[in-house]
């Protein structure tokens, strides 16, 4: 087990759909560096999870969204040799744009939109690829 951590680290992150398109985001910061995902990220104490999922989008994206229906739960367990390096508790939601300008800001490199179609020819999380599979979008 990991010295310092001490229980599981639940998180949010948001499905994005336009059209044929998801909003996928390059991630600056471990877990995942240099690998695309969807916005996201820890909910802080005292924080619901709407509006933990609304503030990680703008800190990442810039734009504002407004949080949609439960699209699935599930664990994020990245282990090291014995060690547990990380454990999330991902609360996917599906999200819709309101308002911004997208530009990529906080701990990510990118963000654009890509056809769910050609989400295969980016190095794209497996939890998103599953999650996706799972929801029939891919």
């Amino acid at each position: 087990m990991h010295s310092q951590l001490r229980n599981p680290v639940p998180a949010v992150a948001a499905i994005i759909l336009r059209g044929d398109e998801i909003l996928l985001i390059k991630r600056g910061a471990e877990p995942g560096f240099g690998k695309w995902s969807i916005p996201g990220g820890s909910v802080e104490i005292g924080e619901t999870m709407e509006s933990a999922l609304k503030r990680e989008v703008k800190e990442e994206t810039g734009l504002d969204v407004e949080v949609g229906r439960l699209a699935g739960i599930s664990d994020l367990i990245i282990r090291k040799d014995e060690l547990i390096e990380w454990h999330y508790i991902l609360i996917n939601f599906f999200a819709s744009v309101v308002s911004g300008q997208m530009g990529a800001a906080s701990d990510v490199s990118e963000c654009r939109w890509v056809k769910l179609s050609e989400i295969h020819n980016y190095d794209v999380t497996k939890t998103v690829i599953e999650r996706l599979e799972q929801l029939s979008l891919l």
